[in-house]
């Protein structure tokens, strides 16, 4: 029986690979209208519908029920971070395979997620929903420690602010509740800070039974935490990958998460592991393809045949355990302090010299117009590294990112561009 595979959202290439994975597979898309121009291969879709980013949940599964009716799909996914409550939704309606609506809403409602982790003895973070500045202020001033100031639902590192003090409140609830494009409209959340390194945990889920792939150490900016670099795997003795193992593993049971891939990160604190969030999709950042370097475990691949209908946890062990050269992959980020328009980056060829430099890659066109550091949206380039330990991977990537220089154009007090 040929594949009718039902996509939610863009999901870069993969629809692509979907088709190409098994012959006969055909894709349909539902996605919000402000994605339209990040499908690729459009016209190999057997169709592409598109909906108001407005639009309520039965709207989508009238959608996809309608078409369901003509030509039935036999799968369903999304790829991406939104609309995995979407995919969950219709997923039920059509009686396909999918998240249930309640993981995908403890997924998102990182307030939620925390209640719920609390119940299973999981998680002890103090944290609270907040709705006015007032009720920040007096959540920081009750509980005398950092805390973290965030949107209750978002992504790509927005709005994220680190509050010591109740005189930070402010500002720090305009920074997570300002509008921000994947975050208006829900609640500020603010939790208690934990101190430590930050790692990104990518496993993979069959009929509940986990397998962890890679720990990928996460390198952040001090002042927002948006991602400056990542190196796997990540340098942790045996007995922190297995604390951090098991802690992610129970994260995924008590969220009833028991199929695909999730990305995990957490705080390795002096106490253990603690949980900053999860999501029900593969790492950003380039993280799948360090993992692929160190492991030779395809996330993408595996997420592909596992869509289809394939077991793929026994082919991850297997890779897992095949013997292997040790070596690390790292990745890290150019941000500009100052915004304005990229007229220029030169230094390309330099930065690809570096020994153990795989990839440098901008992230923006010429005359583009730049910000500071604000979210991951704002970094301008990357270099990805290969070494036989994560110190010189990281040294590697870091090198050439300096080896590169942006010429900036910005505009002066009064005048035009300069």
């Amino acid at each position: 029986m040929s594949e009718h595979v039902l996509v939610i959202g863009s999901g870069r290439d993969l629809p692509t690979r979907l088709r190409r994975a098994r012959a006969g597979t055909r894709t349909t898309v539902i996605c919000r209208l402000d994605y339209l121009s990040k499908l690729r291969e459009t016209t190999e879709h057997t169709r592409i519908i598109g909906v108001s980013p407005d639009a309520p949940d039965d709207e989508w599964v009238a959608f996809a029920e309608a078409v369901h009716a003509r030509h039935p799909f036999t799968r369903i996914v999304a790829f991406g971070e939104r609309d995995q409550d979407k995919c969950a939704l219709v997923g039920q309606a059509l009686g396909l395979a999918a998240h249930s609506p309640q993981t995908t809403t403890l997924v998102y409602d990182k307030h939620a997620m925390r209640a719920r982790l609390r119940e299973a003895g999981i998680d002890t973070t103090a944290c609270a929903q907040v709705s006015d500045v007032e009720e920040l202020r007096a959540f920081l001033a009750a509980h005398d420690t950092p805390c973290i100031v965030k949107p209750g639902s978002g992504s790509f590192s927005k709005g994220i602010t680190l509050a010591r003090h109740a005189e930070e409140a402010d500002a720090a609830f305009a920074r997570a509740g300002g509008g921000l494009e994947d975050a208006d409209g829900t609640p500020v959340l603010v939790e208690q800070f934990h101190e430590g390194p930050q790692f990104s945990v990518e496993a993979f889920s069959e009929d509940g039974d986990h397998q962890i792939v890679a720990i990928t150490r996460k390198y952040s900016d001090p002042l927002n935490f948006v991602e400056l670099g990542h190196v796997s795997p990540a340098p942790l003795t045996p007995a922190q990958e297995k604390q951090i193992h098991h802690y992610v593993e129970r994260i995924l049971d008590a969220l009833g998460i028991g199929a695909g891939a999730t990305h995990t990160e957490v705080v390795l604190t002096e106490n253990g592991p603690q949980l900053i969030e999860t999501h029900v999709r593969m790492g950003g950042d380039e993280i799948p393809a360090l993992a692929h370097d160190v492991t030779g475990v395809d996330i993408a691949d595996c997420l592909i045949r596992h869509t289809l209908g394939e077991k793929v946890l026994p082919g991850i062990r297997a890779a897992l355990a095949a013997p292997r050269t040790p070596r690390s992959s790292a990745i890290w980020f150019a941000a500009l302090p100052a915004p304005g328009v990229l007229a220029e980056t030169t230094g390309l060829d330099e930065a690809r010299a570096v020994p153990g430099v795989t990839e440098v890659q901008l992230l923006v066109p010429p005359n583009a117009a730049v910000d500071t550091l604000q979210s991951s949206t704002s970094r301008v380039a990357q270099a990805r590294a290969i070494a036989p330990s994560a110190d010189e991977a990281l040294a590697a990537a870091r090198e050439a990112i300096n080896r590169l220089t942006f010429h900036l154009r910005v505009h002066a007090a009064g005048q035009g561009a300069v």
